[in-house]
């Protein structure tokens, strides 16, 4: 079945300088990390650890674009983080980012690099095209750790497939229950996203090196990716 993904035409109306990269990834069998991923993964961190002692996260660029996103939509910036700020945020405080699961840390690791969101959605609840688009409130999302579904607020960006099923609210803020990747998962989408000047390149690079660690740490599966922005907002994977 051929995977479809894009952005509303009023998304691309409202932020004309949202870039975003997307990768399709079949034949996966997830769990966990090995042994050369982890030493990579606790390797970036060390390296990024360092860059947040000389620019607090606050500062970087694409961090400030989203903030600005944020505050756009209505949302608090500072209550409400962007993924990738949270998990920056994290790392400075702690130091540390634990290993979940191949998947998860191959996403995290080239979130932090970059300093963009990244997340990664398994396919296997979702039905026909996922799209994002401003939230009619009819939709349903249910949060990590939880069971309780709930309906996104009317008017926030939101991740959701043709059923009205939601993979993740206020935009890049958080991911769903259905759409985490987990041992099961063999077929996913990751989606890196930014929205400031060096956007396409920096989103670019965080595409290539996507797609790298999963071929490396995926042996045997299948991917294609493509950008979007600057009109073109749709995406198409064939089987």
């Amino acid at each position: 079945m051929t995977v479809v993904f894009g952005y509303d035409p009023a998304i691309g109306e409202r932020f004309p300088d949202l870039v975003a990269g997307v990768l399709h990834a079949t034949g996966l069998s997830n769990g966990r990390a090995p042994a050369g991923l982890v030493e990579r993964y606790r390797a970036e961190q060390a390296a990024v650890v360092a860059r947040l002692a000389e620019r607090p996260v606050a500062e970087w660029p694409s961090i400030a674009a989203w903030r600005r996103t944020f505050s756009a939509c209505g949302v608090r910036p500072t209550r409400h983080r962007v993924a990738a700020e949270a998990l920056l945020r994290r790392l400075d405080k702690a130091g540390d980012i634990p290993s979940i699961n191949t998947l998860v840390d191959i996403g995290n690791l080239v979130s932090i690099r970059h300093g963009l969101p990244v997340a990664v959605f398994d396919q296997a609840e979702v039905s026909g095209a996922t799209t994002v688009r401003f939230a009619t409130g009819h939709e349903r999302f249910t949060d990590l750790g939880t069971d309780q579904t709930v309906a996104p607020d009317r008017g926030e960006v939101v991740f959701v497939d043709d059923a009205g099923l939601v993979s993740a609210r206020r935009w890049c803020w958080r991911q769903s229950a259905s759409s985490a990747t987990k041992p099961t998962t063999t077929e996913i989408l990751a989606v890196v996203e930014a929205q400031h000047e060096q956007a396409r390149g920096d989103v670019e690079a965080a595409l290539g090196d996507l797609a790298e660690l999963v071929a490396e740490y995926q042996p045997g599966c299948s991917s294609a990716k493509a950008v979007l922005g600057g009109g073109a907002w749709t995406a198409s994977f064939a089987p």
